[in-house]
């Protein structure tokens, strides 16, 4: 058997989109700076005008979801980094906002198979929402670097599951032991 980790090194081929709430954009711009620290530390050109980063602004968290699930299906990017802030008001919004924007962010994920990254800050107050921001620590680099990680993790294995699996195939159902993966690519060729 064998082990797969994502690494933070050999970044040049990989390809990232930050998507970026723009209300409470003075903790955004903050978490922008971070994640960019991060990328730019680990050998990836973080220059709008580069080949490496693109960057898409969005009125708020709430839009978020339905822009990286579209730069995720594009395939584009090895990674979808999502930033924004909710913070807690003095009515329910709050959470109808943070709940929708978790699923919208695990659905991207899982309907496209391409790393969503979560950077959504959900917190009660302003301050703590600039803690994490950059006052005592920038999560916007934590975010960057499980991008980082989940991306070439991806490579690694879209690399490893498209090579045919040579070992026990007593496991396998009989309908599988006597085809080969150029009969399964064939098949969905002609179902398409």
């Amino acid at each position: 058997m064998a082990v797969f980790e994502g690494t933070f090194i050999q970044t040049e081929p990989l390809r990232f989109a930050l998507v970026i709430g723009r209300f409470n954009d003075l903790v955004t711009n903050k978490l922008v700076e971070g994640c960019q620290d991060c990328l730019k530390r680990h050998g990836v050109d973080t220059n709008p005008q580069g080949t490496q980063v693109d960057y898409i602004y969005v009125p708020g968290s709430f839009e978020v979801p339905v822009v990286a699930r579209q730069l995720a299906l594009s395939h584009r990017y090895d990674a979808v980094i999502c930033l924004g802030a909710v913070i807690r008001g003095q009515t329910p919004h709050f959470d109808y906002v943070s709940s929708e924007v978790a699923k919208g962010i695990a659905a991207a994920a899982f309907q496209t198979g391409v790393p969503v990254i979560f950077g959504i800050l959900t917190t009660d107050t302003m301050q703590q929402a600039l803690e994490r921001a950059g006052i005592k620590s920038n999560h916007g680099w934590d975010y960057g670097m499980s991008a980082l990680e989940m991306g070439s993790l991806m490579r690694q294995l879209r690399s490893t599951l498209t090579e045919p699996y040579i070992g026990n195939s007593q496991s396998l159902p009989v309908s599988l032991k006597s085809a080969s993966i150029g009969s399964f690519s064939g098949e969905a060729q002609e179902m398409s």
